[in-house]
């Protein structure tokens, strides 16, 4: 039975990034700068595994996917935090909150899934390369790429469900600049322990869970790496899982980060930081790590590039 004189939450507000609205503008610009060098390079990668048979492998599939999440993850946040930071009022309704949240943890947990897999590849590849095109057949690609969607939507939605029920009364400012499930969380007008257990629960298994299979997969590459006899082998070898490495190192060590914080609220700001870089930042960084450290995929672009100046001059 709902309390007498209560007031039902039908909008948030988003408190962002405080500041002048000289830093507003300035971020404005910056922001939109970013997201659309990170749409464009990705849309790019995109393009070219696409259009390219040369990039019609296994791995760069995985990319492709890749690329794809990254776009769907960062436009699910940052088109709002334009609109916020030029307007005076940074609300958002109650339904666009709940559909934000669920959307931007799905696509994250989607991946954390997918790198795992990218690193299953890299293992097969390295480890069973004579084995390598009976494994990662196209069939089996798929299905564990749709796997990780799958997967994630699954897990995702019994907490969303769970806190789309919660009533939300009295206080609706959201210190983040997104519905972060925790933010939200903690202005519900009802016992919220069950669902951040769940939510904790279903946090730990997409998080853990593929940085643990990532970690025995390249415990195993190194391993075989090692026994390679030659340098130039084991260079070649260890080159084709930089690029991945440093996707791993960027996505989970922000996510692990956001999850061990203290919960108190001089981390806050801290906790904002560092979900901002990892939102916006890891999304445009990876086509610059996928291009600058793949041979393959730059003499693609630079023979595209070579046909687009023959076709000027003729």
């Amino acid at each position: 039975m709902k309390p007498k004189n209560e007031t039902l939450v039908t909008e948030f507000i988003l408190e962002g990034f405080p500041g002048s609205s000289q830093i507003q503008i300035l971020l404005f610009v910056l922001l939109f700068v970013v997201y659309m060098a990170t749409l464009i390079g990705n849309i790019l990668i995109i393009a070219i595994i696409c259009l390219d048979y040369r990039l019609h492998t296994p791995m760069y599939f995985f990319l492709a996917n890749l690329s794809f999440l990254e776009i769907s993850c960062i436009s699910v946040v940052v088109p709002k935090m334009l609109i916020n930071l030029v307007v005076e009022k940074k609300s958002i309704s109650y339904a666009t909150c709940m559909v934000q949240g669920f959307f931007y943890f799905y696509f994250s947990a989607t991946d954390f899934l997918l790198l795992s897999v990218m690193s299953v590849d890299r293992y097969v590849a390295i480890c069973h390369p004579l084995h390598y095109s009976t494994i990662m057949s196209s069939r089996v690609c798929i299905y564990l790429v749709l796997g990780c969607w799958v997967s994630s939507f699954l897990l995702f939605l019994p907490p969303t469900v769970l806190i789309c029920q919660l009533p939300f009364c009295g206080l609706n400012l959201i210190e983040h600049f997104f519905c972060d499930t925790f933010s939200v969380l903690v202005l519900a007008c009802a016992d919220t322990q069950l669902i951040k257990l769940l939510a904790l629960i279903v946090a730990s298994m997409v998080l853990l869970g593929p940085l643990l299979l990532t970690m025995l997969s390249y415990i195993y590459i190194i391993s075989t790496i090692l026994k390679i006899s030659s340098s130039e082998g084991q260079q070649k070898a260890f080159s084709t899982c930089t690029s991945h490495l440093t996707m791993v190192t960027l996505v989970f060590g922000s996510a692990i980060f956001i999850q061990v914080r203290p919960m108190h609220s001089s981390w806050l700001y801290m906790n904002k930081v560092v979900s901002a870089l990892s939102t916006i930042l890891t999304p445009l960084l990876n086509p610059f790590i996928y291009t600058l450290r793949n041979e393959k995929v730059k003499e693609v672009l630079r023979d595209g590039l070579n046909h687009l100046k023959h076709l000027q001059k003729m």
